[in-house]
């Protein structure tokens, strides 16, 4: 909700969003150390990009973390960078789309903490094909990954989700990427009803472009970027920190009247950017 305050002011008297402090800055007087202390987080597809912001921006708010993903090494530097930020943290490989696998994530972290708070669901698989061209392996590999991998680690734990901007408009060539995401939004309003008697809430963050080694990946140089940038409406991509604030948010005290809800962070609907 605006101020009337903010109403009232004249856009050129209000700060570029660019220019409202650094990454440290904002979670300081965003989030406190206690913010999640003590709980305890699994994140998938933690290695690398938002789930790596996300594991280690949680450990700043007091949690400790269990991190997700296929590769133990990429899981084990993160782990180490959590722990060197004075939490605990466990590395576990992890194929999210097998269920002996995600069961085997569960188990090890009740045996090394005793309970699970917070269930992070981000890990993610896309390429970028027309639905003709998409081989069916791909279109299997997407899905396991983008909603099987939610689904059964949400029969396990639960609570937020990370799904995209693409579940909610699509994308073109990516359109089972987008199909799966917008599985995960549908999942999440589901579990938002079915589980608030237990007074568990199910949240979902979609993140809009976001400077992550992926998309850097997709767009290879600083033209098509900016052009990226352009399409956006505050101008920029989202930095993997400020996906992570929101994930803090959804996961906090301050959104327990939150359930089923999908927060967007894409700097703004691209619709809106269009000039006329």
């Amino acid at each position: 909700m605006m101020t009337s305050a903010a109403r009232r002011a004249r856009p050129e008297s209000l700060p570029r969003a660019s220019d409202r402090g650094t990454c440290g800055d904002v979670l300081q007087h965003a989030f406190s150390a206690d913010t999640l202390r003590d709980r305890v987080a699994i994140v998938t597809g933690a290695s690398q990009g938002i789930g790596r912001a996300i594991a280690l921006e949680l450990a700043k708010v007091g949690a400790d973390v269990v991190a997700c993903s296929r590769r133990q090494s990429g899981v084990d530097a993160v782990a180490g960078e959590v722990r060197a930020l004075g939490r605990c943290a466990l590395g576990v490989a992890c194929d999210v789309g097998d269920a002996a696998q995600v069961d085997e994530v569960v188990a090890r972290t009740h045996a090394e903490f005793g309970r699970i708070d917070l269930l992070v669901n981000n890990a993610g698989y896309r390429i970028r094909a027309r639905l003709e061209d998409l081989p069916r392996d791909e279109w299997d590999a997407m899905l396991r990954t983008n909603l099987t991998g939610v689904f059964l680690f949400s029969q396990a734990v639960g609570r937020v989700n990370v799904t995209s901007v693409a579940g909610r408009s699509g994308s073109r060539d990516m359109a089972a990427y987008a199909a799966a995401k917008a599985g995960v939004t549908a999942l999440t309003q589901s579990l938002g009803a079915e589980w608030a008697k237990y007074g568990i809430t199910v949240n979902a963050v979609a993140p809009g472009p976001t400077e992550t080694e992926g998309v850097l990946e997709v767009w290879k140089t600083p033209a098509m970027i900016a052009q990226a940038s352009r399409e956006v409406p505050l101008q920029r991509l989202a930095r993997p920190e400020e996906i992570a604030w929101a994930v803090i948010f959804v996961a906090s005290d301050a959104a327990d009247f939150m359930t089923g809800e999908t927060l967007y962070v894409s700097g703004g609907p691209r619709v809106a950017n269009r000039e006329d």
